[in-house]
């Protein structure tokens, strides 16, 4: 399949690009060292994450109005603290915790491939995190973007098809000019029906060890790659 009219990368960021499970496991369980408070910081990290589809499921849906991902990310986390001993928690504290989200680390291959992308692309973030949000994680984890382009900038949320094609009408670029690259092949089917050309790579321990989606590409993607610096490779940087 040609990729030869691709002007533009955008990329799903949780999962995809960082390491969002291992980042909260690793992040959290310093935090509570120091601070003398214990959890199952791997299970709070997997059940706050069973959240994020069903909580922005209700925005998609009309049930309530826009809302950004951290206060969505906030109110799952208020919910589940009595479940891991941690309803005693400080205002303070629930803040520093809910913000774990902008404190996550990049896949190693992640920066390397995005810098190679960068040379001839560009590249950006099409993230259902905030625009905050993503911003605070690209200086965190040294995420080289040329722009934001958060959906919260669409006020919609992926997979809703005013995601992608905002992005095309924000670069003034033609829906094939603009690839989507994810790997999450839900998120990619959603882009390739507006037309958006597609990349994927797995990332078969973004939900831990015994994961099972997402292991391999579903369909027949433009490009489907070991990971991002295989990505750059098959781009032709």
């Amino acid at each position: 399949m040609s990729t030869s009219t691709v002007k533009a990368m955008v990329f799903d960021t949780f999962g995809s690009v960082v390491d969002w499970r291992g980042s909260i496991i690793r992040d959290l369980s310093q935090w509570g060292l120091a601070n003398g408070i214990t959890a199952d910081w791997a299970k709070l990290a997997d059940q706050w994450r069973s959240l994020y589809q069903p909580q922005m499921e209700k925005v998609r849906s009309g049930e309530r109005e826009w809302t950004i991902l951290d206060v969505l990310h906030r109110e799952s986390l208020d919910a589940l603290l009595p479940e891991f001993g941690l309803q005693s928690l400080t205002e303070n504290q629930r803040q520093h915790v809910n913000k774990v989200w902008h404190r996550l680390d990049a896949w190693p291959d992640s920066i390397g491939g995005l810098l190679r992308l960068k040379s001839k692309y560009i590249i950006a973030p099409l993230s259902n995190g905030n625009i905050s949000l993503l911003t605070n994680m690209a200086k965190y984890a040294g995420l080289p973007w040329d722009l934001n382009l958060s959906t919260e900038v669409f006020k919609c949320y992926k997979p809703q098809p005013q995601s992608y094609l905002g992005v095309c009408a924000a670069l003034q670029l033609r829906p094939d000019e603009v690839m989507m690259c994810a790997a999450h092949n839900d998120d990619l089917l959603a882009a390739r029906r507006v037309g958006l050309k597609t990349a994927f790579w797995p990332r078969p321990t973004e939900h831990g060890p015994d994961q099972t989606t997402n292991l391999q590409a579903t369909e027949s993607w433009d490009i489907v790659a070991k990971d991002i610096r295989d990505l750059a490779r098959q781009m032709g940087v």
